[in-house]
């Protein structure tokens, strides 16, 4: 079984990026959000993955940039009706931090935003979700992994929520936005300030 992939990324696809080993290639299906964070082709990369079997479709790999993100996407897969596509559309539009908060405020509509995820399957996702942890990340309300604390004051926005926020006032579609403002912050670093990262997610989202 496969857990982790390091080697140089050849190729990026729709809905999936092919990282040579060694001179062995190997397709990893990923999420939307992590293909606009990967390198050019041509650089290293690494990859935390997970392994999946199917009679119709053989063996197949699913990429993430973090641990949390992979144990997110198998726990999600533990719930009934979510398939690897789901999985990786809820991560597309909330990744585990925000997953998480989704969850401790009962907030069906935030994961209801991810594509193929209906009313029905959102309430299944947070119901079942509650009281989990994955390493660091903590779906229990006011709580991290681990611990037993009491209910925080909620963190003060971050730029990147807020120059998504700003993108999808203009209109533009959550997943793209999300991938600009990340693609922005590689390029100008986690430091910037929003105007300047509103202002290189625009011209990422022009190229």
């Amino acid at each position: 079984m496969i857990g982790r992939l390091r080697g140089v990324l050849a190729e990026v696809g729709d809905g999936d990026c092919l990282i040579d080993c060694g001179g062995v290639g190997y397709v990893v299906a990923c999420g939307a959000r992590t293909l606009g964070r990967l390198p050019a082709p041509g650089d290293e990369t690494l990859l935390h993955v997970e392994s999946q079997w199917s009679q119709d479709n053989g063996p197949r790999l699913y990429g993430f940039l973090t641990r949390d993100e992979r144990r997110a996407f198998t726990t999600l897969l533990a719930i009934q009706g979510v398939g690897p596509k789901a999985a990786l559309s809820v991560l597309d539009v909330l990744p585990p931090g925000e997953l998480a908060g989704a969850v401790a405020r009962d907030d069906k509509a935030a994961v209801g935003r991810a594509n193929g995820v209906g009313p029905k399957l959102a309430l299944r996702i947070v119901t079942e979700l509650k009281g989990k942890s994955l390493g660091e990340v903590s779906f229990t309300p006011g709580a991290v992994a681990g611990t037993h604390a009491s209910p925080a004051a909620p963190p003060p926005p971050s730029i990147a929520g807020e120059a998504v926020s700003a993108l999808l006032g203009l209109g533009v579609a959550e997943v793209n936005a999300r991938r600009a403002v990340d693609q922005a912050l590689i390029r100008l670093g986690d430091e910037a300030e929003l105007s300047a990262t509103i202002r290189a997610a625009l011209q990422e989202l022009g190229r």
